[in-house]
């Protein structure tokens, strides 16, 4: 994996992914790429707008289109699924402890068993998507998923909850990677932010949906409550595998395949232009054919990529795999996950001890979640990826060191003021919320954007099975680590956690916005930071 790059000072350092070999071809599509710059460069022009010096002309709103926009809400709904387990799970687990009659330890296997079991999924998604294609391999998550949240509703005992929640997990899996991916390699890259955060924007909705799930059926039978509760989780898998129909394919899939004509179709229903189509594949192709004849066939499955990925990776992917595999830990370990599964455990010794207030609490902080993570995809695309994923990290930080300090002196206090309840309410709320600005959308974003065609279904794969099993890891000792440091210390350690994620992220994560994604692998060549001057370039697909 080689990237080369153009430098040309009168056109405000843009960087361009050229190929290896200088074939007719190439040079064709060289001139091509020219071309369509003079032509978009004299339009803006031509509107008359005053640019400030060092800026490069650029469109002044970019416009969602359609087809893009609804194959990325059709693929992101199934990660309310993930969202609503999350959110429901926290208020249904104080119903099944004392129905089902289980202990501490049940509890905390219970919670994880679906983030590890998940990590079965992510696995296998890369693979699977890679022969089958993005859109069915949403399907199999939506189906997976659907089953799961049958065996849970109907579970007779532990065993058999357990049982769903294995099979509920591995959807958990396929849908975590599929949905960024493929939103990811349909979007225009002026969009790609917004649309590629979806996948967040619905599990912030989908915990919300489980919080309100929670507070709604909390005055039926006990035996019957948390069944509803984990039940419903099958009605959004049944509306994908009916919207799966009116999705485009993944036209980088179809180039991989070889299949053109498709890909020129879905790339049609999915840019402004026929013309802007035309280019986007030409760009497609000229990268594919970079990596081989293999590469490009409609008998490529993705085979040797995990071997390239690795045992032999480049200098450069080794910079994409620290930057995905780092991104996804920071993720899972920042501890908001575990936050959300336990938040009633929090707030209850806290002081907070009737359940329907335990409940109501959760709900206020899902509103919080699903509020900010708007606000951040909205915004992604206009302020870029870094400075809300900093904005947020450091944000975390600070949230989870001023909750520890407000639960230590609960925790040492015999009487629980009012004051430092409401101070540990608001620093859980604020460290959700800064998650939804930064780590929450960006790290689907970021990880499913930056490696290459080839690498991206099982390298985003491999990023993702990280942040499964770092997040069930979490959230299956969590409260074990709470018991012996209590959960004040337990924050000062996430807090200590997301500082240094922060720092990581300052020196690992180029800025991505507005590159197409043939061009975000420059940003990783062994000089990229010597060129790092291009604030805001012309990007045309």
């Amino acid at each position: 994996m080689q990237f080369r790059s153009s430098h040309k000072p009168d056109k405000q350092d843009c960087y361009y992914l050229l190929p290896d070999s200088e074939s007719p071809a190439a040079k064709e599509g060289q001139r091509r790429h020219e071309e369509l710059w003079h032509k978009q460069a004299s339009e803006v022009a031509s509107q008359k707008h005053t640019d400030l010096p060092g800026v490069s002309l650029q469109r002044k709103k970019p416009r969602f289109n359609k087809y893009a926009l609804t194959g990325a809400i059709l693929a992101s709904t199934n990660s309310i699924l993930l969202g609503y387990d999350i959110g429901v799970m926290s208020g249904a687990i104080l119903y099944i402890r004392d129905n089902l009659n289980i202990t501490s330890i049940q509890v905390e296997v219970l919670v994880g068993s679906l983030n590890v079991c998940s990590l079965i999924g992510s696995l296998a998604a890369g693979k699977t998507s890679d022969c089958i294609g993005r859109r069915y391999t949403i399907v199999l998550a939506a189906a997976t998923f659907l089953l799961g949240a049958l065996l849970m509703g109907l579970a007779p005992s532990f065993l058999f909850l357990m049982a769903g929640r294995v099979v509920s997990g591995i959807g958990v899996g396929y849908s975590l990677m599929i949905a960024p991916v493929y939103t990811t390699e349909i979007s225009p890259a002026m969009t790609r932010g917004f649309l590629s955060s979806l996948p967040e924007v619905f599990i912030n909705f989908g915990i919300l949906l489980g919080y309100i799930s929670n507070y709604a059926l909390s005055g039926l039978p006990e035996h019957i409550n948390w069944r509803l509760m984990l039940g419903l989780a099958a009605l959004p898998a049944i509306a994908v595998a009916f919207g799966v129909i009116a999705m485009p394919e993944s036209p980088r899939w179809l180039v991989m395949k070889g299949r053109f004509a498709d890909a020129k179709q879905a790339l049609i229903k999915t840019s402004d232009s026929v013309e802007e189509a035309e280019f986007r594949l030409n760009e497609m192709t000229r990268t594919i054919a970079d990596l081989g004849h293999a590469a490009s066939s409609n008998n490529w499955q993705g085979q040797g990529v995990w071997k390239e990925l690795l045992l032999r990776p480049s200098r450069p992917l080794r910079r994409i795999l620290i930057a995905a595999i780092g991104v996804n830990f920071f993720m899972q370990a920042s501890g908001n996950d575990a936050v959300v599964y336990y938040s009633p455990e929090v707030f209850k010794d806290a002081g907070i001890n009737s359940k329907k207030q335990l409940v109501g609490v959760t709900v206020i902080m899902g509103i919080a979640k699903t509020s900010f993570v708007l606000i951040s995809a909205l915004y992604l695309d206009h302020f870029g990826r870094r400075p809300l994923l900093m904005l947020g990290s450091a944000g975390m930080a600070v949230s989870l060191a001023v909750l520890g300090l407000g639960s230590k002196y609960l925790d040492q206090s015999e009487i629980k003021p009012g004051w430092a309840i409401a101070l540990c309410v608001i620093a859980v709320c604020a460290a959700v919320s800064f998650f939804s600005i930064g780590l929450g959308p960006i790290t689907w974003v970021y990880s499913s954007e930056i490696f290459p065609t080839k690498f991206r279904a099982q390298g985003s794969s491999l990023a993702i099975s990280v942040n499964r099993l770092v997040s069930g890891i979490v959230a299956m000792s969590f409260l074990s680590i709470s018991r012996a440091v209590t959960f004040g210390g337990m924050f000062f350690i996430l807090a200590g956690i997301m500082a240094v994620g922060t720092v990581f992220f300052y020196f690992f994560l180029p800025e991505t916005k507005g590159k197409s994604l043939e061009d975000i692998g420059i940003l990783f060549e062994d000089k990229a930071h010597e060129n790092h001057t291009l604030d805001r370039p012309i990007t045309l697909i």
